[in-house]
Order: structure tokens, then sequence, then C-alpha cells
């Protein structure tokens, strides 16, 4: 069961079979958790929405038309569970990815020291700590529209045609919007003095 393709796990699921959800689970958690992430910067946000996700998968699973990509649908289900969050919480200011988590606290780990590598040399680390925060602060300046289609392309590895179909936009709009991140990222790094 583990080699099947998603939208046969889900089909198996629909007829009551969990491991098959579970299969899922395991296989999408972590892309989906990261574009939360990215999309929210908040982790305990990202946890609840990831958990809010699933739970509507079994909740409406019922809906899933086996003619759908299941990752379309997932993340559509994702992406719409996000911008109802940033809706609520527009009043309020997000957390950055390199604010401490826990300020004042003995530990002030950030959630970009959490995604650090050990395996490069203390040096390399810094720069590439510093990179990742200038990084996260152009991204979360991008427009919603180009921040979600960077974001499900970059972290998530969609392609262009499902990112069309999970946002409701044309597939030339999908490409134009990457094409401005990219075009707005590349300047607000270089506003920040990072060269690249």
């Amino acid at each position: 069961m583990e080699k099947l393709a998603d939208e046969k796990l889900m089909a198996r699921f629909q007829k009551g079979q969990m491991r098959a959800f579970e299969i899922l689970l395991r296989r999408h958690r972590g892309g989906v958790f990261r574009f939360i992430l990215r999309f929210t910067a908040n982790r305990d946000t990202a946890e609840d929405l990831l958990q809010d996700t699933f739970m509507r998968v079994v909740a409406k699973k019922a809906s899933f038309e086996r003619r759908s990509k299941f990752t379309t649908w997932l993340y559509t289900i994702a992406r719409n569970l996000c911008i109802d969050h940033l809706r609520k919480m527009r009043h309020r200011n997000a957390l950055s990815l390199d604010q401490p988590r826990n300020p004042g606290s003995e530990s002030e780990v950030t959630l970009m020291d959490r995604v650090g590598s050990k395996d490069a040399p203390p040096d390399e680390r810094a720069h590439e700590h510093r990179l990742r925060g200038h990084i996260a602060r152009a991204v979360a300046e991008l427009s919603q529209e180009q921040r979600e289609v960077f974001l499900m392309r970059e972290e998530s590895g969609l392609p262009f045609d499902e990112i069309a179909s999970i946002v409701g936009a044309p597939l030339n709009t999908v490409k134009s919007r990457m094409r401005y991140a990219l075009q707005n990222l590349k300047a607000k790094l270089q506003a920040q003095g990072v060269e690249l």
C-alpha cells in the first residue's frame, strides 16, 4: 500500500481504510507544515493549522473526487485555512522567523535556529543563519498572492498547473506571480545588503 498513488490511497480511505490515511498523512505532513509555517510565520499557529488541515481531510473525505489530484485538494484546504487565519489576525503582528520563541527564557531559540544544519562549520552556519533571516524577512514582505505561489513552488515543489488550480488563477497569472515574487525578493535582498 505504501507505493500506491495518493489518489488511490484516498479512494481506499474513503472506503474506510485508516491505514491509507496514515500513509497520506506521513507523506504530506512535512511539506504542508513547511508551507503553513512560511505562510503564517508562527510555529504554534502552523502546528494548529496543520492539524486543522488533516482534520478537514477526514471530515470532507467524501467530497474528494477521484479525478482530482490529491495534493491540489490538500493544499487548497491548507491555503484556505491560512487565508482565514490571516484575515482573523490582520490587526495583529505576525512573529518573525528570527524572533525568539520564548523571550526571556534561558533558551532563546528562534525558528531559524532550528532549521540550520549542524554539519557545516560554525562560520558557515552563522552566514547561513543570517542569510535565512534575510530571506525569511523578504518572503514575509511579498504580497499574499506572490508569497503563496512562491512557497507552494519552492517549499512544497508543486508544479505551476497545480498551484493555478489551488489558488484559482490562470496558469499564466501564477507564472507571472512567481516571476514578480523572484524579482521582488532579489530587490528586497539587495536592499538589505545581501549580495546575490
